[in-house]
């Protein structure tokens, strides 16, 4: 009799250690698994090959926002596409569009002169006279001279919007540099360059836009 009490321990024991040297990773069966387990993904943060797996277990993710939308606090979009190859018409339009910053108080003056040298002076120069580091007199590793923006009259009286589709699209060989600064910092980039253009005709540097519509 005294031999059961050792045998149901020995089995006991056996089960215990059989059931515990392996672990479940599956938790089984879940009821409503949408609400247990997220399927949230952040914005822009899912790849084509991951849109493509969740596609081939009916997922339809977007990461992407809904056409004809801005985020809060953007400014409207530039209203005119890139042209196509050999067309000029919508370069030609930009000029009718208006910078809509009409006016930045000292410290978007400011931020608006750290983004042009952190962005633009490497080419257009410190001085606004296209003679930055990669062109450096002749000298730097740029053979071609940059635009001059203060001193030279073509510059000088390009309208903003002219320079904000260069600036959006890119244009002879400068690169677009929408990727870089968005569509505000774009135009406080603008109102900065024609508020130097001003100063060193010894106008005000309190101006919007004072070549549009030509």
């Amino acid at each position: 009799m005294k031999k059961i009490p050792l045998i149901s321990f020995i089995l006991i024991a056996t089960i215990t250690i059989i059931s515990c040297s392996d672990v479940r990773r599956s938790p089984g069966r879940a009821y409503m698994p949408d609400m247990a387990y997220s399927r949230a993904y952040e914005s822009y943060s899912v790849t084509t090959e991951e849109k493509d797996s969740l596609k081939r277990h009916d997922i339809f993710f977007s990461n992407l926002p809904v056409a004809g939308t801005i985020k809060r606090g953007e400014m409207f979009p530039f209203p005119l596409a890139i042209d196509k190859e050999g067309d000029t018409a919508n370069y030609v339009a930009s000029k009718q569009i208006i910078n809509p910053i009409t006016n930045l108080d000292s410290a978007n003056m400011a931020e608006a002169d750290r983004l042009f040298l952190v962005n633009c002076a490497i080419c257009h120069g410190t001085k606004l006279d296209g003679n930055g580091p990669l062109y450096k007199g002749g000298d730097g590793p740029f053979a071609a001279k940059p635009a001059t923006l203060v001193g030279d009259a073509k510059y000088e009286a390009m309208p903003a919007g002219q320079m904000f589709y260069s600036i959006t699209y890119g244009k002879n060989k400068m690169g677009s540099y929408a990727s870089q600064l968005d569509t505000r910092q774009r135009w406080m980039v603008i109102y900065y360059i024609k508020s130097k253009q001003a100063e060193a005709k010894g106008g005000t540097s309190n101006v919007a836009d004072s070549t549009t519509k030509k």
